[in-house]
């Protein structure tokens, strides 16, 4: 009896293809690891170079210029490896400020800020800290490979957590005061633009209205005098005209003054400010302002031009039928809520000069949030800081105990 001759086994009985076991971040972690050495060997030779010779020589003219330089380039080291950590460990830190060389003053204040820059100086503990590490976490790596194969993973992850550590310790900005000098960086930068924008609006108005007018008034009164001994009647038709200009001229004038800052707002705060500019809004507003003290009046002038920017928008967009403004204090913050019923689809993208609303208030540590869904109601809400009117900030404060999320 002949045996069967052996047939191939088909597609179901072949094992599974042959693959690592360490998923793809696994072996960046890895990777990272065994990369540690040679870039911690760089960094130590440069740190240590750099430091011995500016610190070395800093009896001399060329020392802190050296020692400047040394640490400018930890600082360059310090990103090459928030880059190499963002890529292989997936760790996020935000860049340090850059120093303020505009700002320094001139070449030995810069060249002072350059020696005493904390990036810098951490940076280059960081190289210092890092090369023993280097080489531990090469060689247990290394190691690794070929006698920890079932573990592997475990170490791996457990050296990759102690490098972010180190990453975000050392290598991040100086906590919050890095990231709160470039809020005011940029900060500063919207309300210069910002006062910049408003002197020019006042020029043009001036030039546009007021100024004209003023000319026009000058030469109908000069005609008039020439005309006076010659044609009384048509002088005096003159002067009538002259005289409704110089009403039209103040009218102009006290516009302006308003647009600048309200006697209202000078003499009886912000509950009368508010409802004289709901007054002039096309749509009936309801207000309410529950205030026991007035705020600074910078903060108040804030509060009130939002306002006005908000309600004009409300007559020239919104197509609502009512609208309210509601302003009160909750702790040591200002809080400013418009609604209306209108027809929605507002944002700060959306042309309306809600960006530049938001930007002002940003520039002052406020908030701006709209909600604004299609079809309606729309509800806008600021939040300023609250200051006294000697300037300093306020501490606790009786209010209404919301916030500007509640109260939406």
């Amino acid at each position: 009896m002949t045996e069967p001759i052996p047939q191939p086994a088909g597609p179901g009985d072949r094992p599974p293809p042959a693959r690592f076991a360490y998923d793809a971040h696994t072996w960046k972690e890895i990777a990272h690891l065994l990369t540690n050495l040679p870039v911690s060997l760089v960094g130590f030779v440069y740190t240590v170079t750099a430091l011995s010779v500016g610190v070395g020589l800093t009896v001399t003219v060329i020392g802190l210029p050296l020692l400047a330089l040394g640490l400018a380039g930890a600082r360059q080291f310090g990103r090459f490896e928030r880059a190499r950590a963002r890529a292989m460990l997936g760790v996020r830190v935000d860049e340090p400020s850059p120093l303020p060389w505009r700002r320094s003053g001139g070449f030995w204040p810069g060249l002072w800020q350059a020696v005493k820059d904390p990036v810098g100086w951490r940076t280059c503990l960081y190289t210092l800290i890092r090369m023993p590490w280097g080489v531990v976490t090469f060689t247990v790596s290394l190691t690794g490979l070929f006698v920890l194969w079932p573990v592997l993973a475990f170490v791996v992850r457990a050296m990759a957590d102690v490098d972010r550590a180190m990453v975000r310790g050392l290598l991040s900005p100086s906590d919050e005061l890095e990231k709160r000098i470039a809020e005011l960086e940029s900060d500063r930068g919207v309300v210069v633009d910002t006062a910049a924008a408003d002197l020019r609006r006042i020029e043009r108005d001036l030039h546009d209205g007021a100024q004209a007018r003023l000319v026009n008034l000058a030469m109908g009164l000069g005609l008039a005098r020439e005309k006076l001994l010659e044609d009384p009647d048509a002088a005096a038709s003159m002067v009538e005209e002259a005289h409704g200009e110089v009403k039209l001229a103040l009218q102009e004038l006290r516009d302006l003054a308003r647009g600048i800052h309200p006697a209202v707002l000078t003499d009886r705060g912000l509950d009368a400010a508010l409802s004289s500019v709901a007054a002039r809004c096309t749509v009936p507003v309801a207000v309410t302002v529950d205030l026991e003290e007035r705020p600074a009046p910078a903060i108040e002038g804030i509060a009130y031009f939002t306002v006005s920017e908000l309600l004009q928008n409300v007559s020239k967009h919104s197509r609502a039928r009512s609208a309210s403004v509601e302003a009160w204090r909750s702790e040591n913050r200002l809080f400013l809520q418009v609604r209306d019923d209108g027809v929605g689809g507002a944002s700060l993208d959306g042309g309306t000069g809600m960006k530049g609303l938001a930007e002002r208030l940003g520039a002052v540590d406020g908030l701006f949030v709209v909600d604004s869904p299609e079809g309606g109601p729309t509800t806008v809400t600021a939040e300023l800081p609250w200051r006294d009117r000697s300037g300093t900030p306020a501490g606790k404060a009786p209010g209404k105990g919301a916030s500007a999320r509640g109260r939406r």
